[in-house]
């Protein structure tokens, strides 16, 4: 499989797509300005305890408190909490734990109040970033996440990815796992750590038990609520997940983000720098790859397949419906059954690459076209099990009720990607008041003559929304060539879809925009 990510930052955020042979399957948007990020690790006070839902929430120097359940303070709290109280005491001799008495398995039926008190400090890992009114979601089972291996204070045990299916490779991995596991950390193998050398798997172990001696000395001096460890960007904690041997091009459109990826890729993949790009059209990078038009596509109330079939999907505060309709999908020859079998596949195909693309998450509906055979029902349940397992997000599909209805949970740590495909009327911009569409033409001439008139350059290039593109470009004795004989100036016009109406940019031969 072909896979490109592409990146567009600006100044107050970095969207990230990730194309598969060429088709948009998910975007990521990363304020710059965002207080907590999944894998953060916070230390905060218990602020408030809940009796009757057994959690508490904790202050985390934020609008909105932290949310902890008790099930979630996980079964290594005992020893999290005696590890905590030693490091603030100043004893540096848990930065190794190779002396830390391991606490018994915390009880996994409790209650939270007997365990927490008002005031309390607490160690915990940010699980769930804050989603709409709810604050981020804690966990006090903290792990490290690196690119081969994932680090586990307070345990011994090995784990070995299960997609990775091969027994001889398995030991072969287990047996370097455990000639380089520190005392009292467990350790997960990811799957890209197949085929993996030991001084690879060495050097990504080191990186997170940096991660755990910097908590160690911070924790020394902390000041309660704080943040301890931040998790790396939304770019660098995607490429620690998605980085393979498919993945063949990163364009990048911000030089020192550039940079800063290359730098990164360096730690966990050096031979694979050189795929990093830096892109320098003028042309917007989004545009330039049709991830623009893609989005315009699939965001929106109503998704349209290109074989005519089309999705309503609406968002609700408890779940994510999506109906799905068949539109002018019918093929000469064939029955009501089966057109509803290749309706529901086509579907469900879409459907699986909208889950991964809008990060919905939560309970998901889906109300496929009714299906009468059972064989039917159960190959649609196949097909969108199959598509399914392209997400990495954890997720439960159940079959084909007797309604008709497909329920879908999906893993949810983030708000759902949202994209306003509406745009502002291309008359008024959203005033209500309209300019002629001639005013733009005698604009853009005023400004050429301007430019003519002061020598600034020798050659213009207009950037202009399509329609008006094709209106001063038609035609032998067409309006440019009028103004290129008349002003003594090169000219030539590029289209940009993003643009309204009446919008419009003028670059000079470096492409640089000449402000008016």
């Amino acid at each position: 499989m072909d896979k490109e990510l592409i990146i567009a930052a600006t100044t107050d955020e970095v969207q990230i797509a990730l194309l598969e042979d060429k088709q948009l399957v998910e975007l990521h948007k990363e304020k710059k300005n965002n207080r907590f990020t999944v894998g953060d690790i916070v230390l905060g006070r218990v602020r408030k305890i809940m009796p009757g839902l057994n959690a508490a929430f904790i202050d985390i120097n934020d609008d909105k408190d932290g949310f902890l359940h008790y099930i979630d303070l996980g079964p290594s709290y005992n020893s999290l909490e005696k590890y905590m109280r030693q490091a603030m005491n100043g004893d540096q001799s848990v930065r190794k734990l190779d002396k830390f008495k391991i606490e018994p398995v915390f009880e996994k039926n409790g209650n939270l109040s007997n365990v927490l008190k008002v005031g309390q400090y607490l160690l915990a890992q940010i699980a769930k970033e804050p989603i709409s009114t709810k604050g981020p979601k804690l966990s006090g089972d903290i792990s490290f996440a690196g690119h081969y291996l994932v680090l586990t204070p307070f345990s011994n045990k090995v784990s070995i990815s299960q997609k990775i299916k091969s027994n001889e490779e398995r030991n072969r991995l287990r047996r370097l796992i455990q000639s380089i596991r520190p005392e009292n950390f467990g350790i997960i193998v990811r799957t890209v750590a197949e085929g993996k050398s030991v001084a690879e798997l060495d050097a990504d172990l080191k990186t997170l038990m940096e991660k755990w001696d910097r908590i160690t000395l911070k924790l020394k001096t902390a000041n309660c609520p704080q943040m301890i460890e931040s998790e790396m960007s939304t770019t660098s904690t995607i490429l620690r997940d998605l980085l393979t041997d498919d993945f063949n091009t990163i364009y990048c459109d911000n030089e020192d983000l550039c940079d800063e990826i290359r730098n990164y890729i360096k730690t966990i993949a050096p031979d694979k720098v050189d795929i990093v790009k830096h892109y320098k059209m003028e042309t917007p990078i989004f545009e330039q790859f049709g991830v623009q038009r893609d989005i315009r596509r699939a965001f929106g109330r109503i998704v349209t397949i290109r074989s005519g079939i089309y999705l309503y999907i609406e968002h609700t505060e408890a779940m994510h419906v999506i109906d799905v309709n068949s539109g002018n999908h019918i093929k000469a020859g064939t029955g009501q059954e089966d057109t509803a079998l290749q309706v529901n596949i086509e579907s469900a195909k879409e459907i699986a690459r909208q889950l991964r693309l809008r990060d919905m998450g939560g309970i998901v509906i889906v109300d496929f076209v009714d299906m009468q055979k059972a064989d039917h029902r159960r190959q649609l349940f196949e097909v969108m099990s199959e598509e399914m397992k392209k997400d990495k997000a954890r997720h439960t599909i159940l079959p084909l009720s007797k309604f008709g209805l497909m329920q879908i949970t999906r893993q949810r740590v983030r708000p759902a990607i949202e994209v306003d495909v509406q745009e502002k009327c291309p008359f008024c911009d959203g005033t209500g008041t309209i300019k002629s569409s001639l005013v733009v033409i005698d604009e853009i001439e005023s400004n050429i003559r301007y430019i003519s008139d002061s020598h600034q350059t020798k050659k213009v290039t207009v950037a202009t929304h399509p329609y008006i593109e094709a209106y001063l470009t038609k035609g032998m004795w067409s309006l440019v060539r009028q103004w290129q004989w008349k002003y003594k100036i090169r000219l030539s016009v590029k289209p940009v879809e993003s643009f309204n109406l009446l919008e419009f940019k003028l670059y000079d031969s470096s492409g640089t925009e000449i402000v008016m």
